[in-house]
């Protein structure tokens, strides 16, 4: 389990002076502005669960992750991982953890993949018996059998990152912390490697703790997210409940005949939005309060449309504008 409680990290960056003259009075007069990184968060997360930690670059979503793993202290607050602070037993939690950074590598550029699974085997002091079983499950959930004699450094981008993610699983940590674990990859890579932490969730109980911009790899894997804006957290909870908070938004997206115009097109109701895009006609209504085979005949019969495509409101449309909201706000306040 992870319990996070009150936690705050606030770096102190120097404020250096312009020029020559300026460089020389900072060494002499050292100022420094604090920036908060993260403020006061508490959350946990029970053992078994796939949690989404998201938010706009700069949120303070590495800087968690990397205090959960031991590597940053905190400025207060606490950090519990199984009951322990990893910041103070760092070698000993890093027995129970799998760690996957999206732009980093845990694995020796120069030696077949296969060379660096053997050291990290010795590390993490797994058994033979055990070494195989993982080899074994991991090479057939991430595809990375028919590569494991390459050098690293020879590997493309999902290559590598499967490998990575296999690195950080062959101890059978019980927590995985997976930061822009699919950053830069094309689709059919993207999709394996979700394929793959299904598999270890479900096969192990792995918790997991998701950072991505993606909003699919949330979507596909995560029952939960946390919304991170600043340092603080906007949103934790279902995901469910966050698209249910701006309501059941389905989007129509028509092929009309090109005489039919949104602007001179009937109405159905102030509640069903019609638009115009890339010539095709799109409405937008609440499936609550509109009901949707209403809007279908709708379309059928007064917009003649030959075809039609369904879709719901996005993760991504709604964690777009929710930090649109915060934005706004913040800037109302300067």
């Amino acid at each position: 389990m992870i319990e996070v409680n009150e936690l705050s990290k606030v770096f102190r960056k120097p404020i250096r002076g312009t020029g020559v003259s300026g460089m020389v009075k900072t060494l002499f007069s050292r100022k420094y502005e604090e920036i908060r990184a993260v403020d006061k968060i508490s959350f946990t997360v029970p053992d078994g669960q796939i949690v989404g930690y998201i938010g706009a670059n700069g949120a303070g979503k590495s800087t968690t992750i990397k205090m959960m793993c031991g590597i940053l202290t905190p400025t207060s607050g606490s950090i519990l991982i199984d009951g322990v602070e990893p910041y103070r037993r760092r070698q000993q939690v890093a027995q129970h953890i799998g760690v996957v950074f999206g732009q980093k590598t845990q694995l020796w550029w120069d030696i077949p993949l296969i060379e660096s699974f053997k050291v990290l085997k010795e590390i993490y002091q797994v058994s033979d018996a055990d070494y195989k079983e993982r080899m074994d499950f991991l090479g057939e959930v991430l595809d990375i059998t028919r590569f494991l004699s390459q050098p690293v450094r020879t590997l493309s981008l999902g290559e590598r990152m499967r490998a990575d993610l296999a690195a950080s699983m062959l101890h059978n940590p019980r927590i995985l912390f997976l930061d822009e674990p699919t950053i830069g990859m094309d689709v059919l890579v993207k999709e394996k490697i979700r394929q793959a932490i299904h598999a270890l969730n479900r096969t192990y109980g792995t918790t997991v703790v998701l950072t991505t911009h993606d909003m699919n790899d949330i979507e596909d894997l995560c029952s939960r997210i946390i919304l991170l804006e600043k340092g603080k957290i906007l949103y934790d909870g279902p995901l469910t409940s966050l698209k249910n908070r701006f309501g059941n938004i389905k989007t129509l997206t028509l092929t009309v005949p090109a005489d039919i115009r949104a602007e001179t097109a009937p109405v159905l109701s102030p509640d069903v939005a019609l638009s115009e895009e890339d010539g095709r006609l799109i409405l937008r209504f609440d499936a609550d309060k509109t009901a949707l085979e209403q809007v279908i005949q709708y379309a059928f019969r007064d917009l003649k449309a030959m075809d039609m495509k369904i879709a719901e409101i996005s993760i991504g449309d709604v964690v777009k504008t929710i930090l649109e909201q915060q934005e706004a706000e913040h800037a109302e306040k300067i």
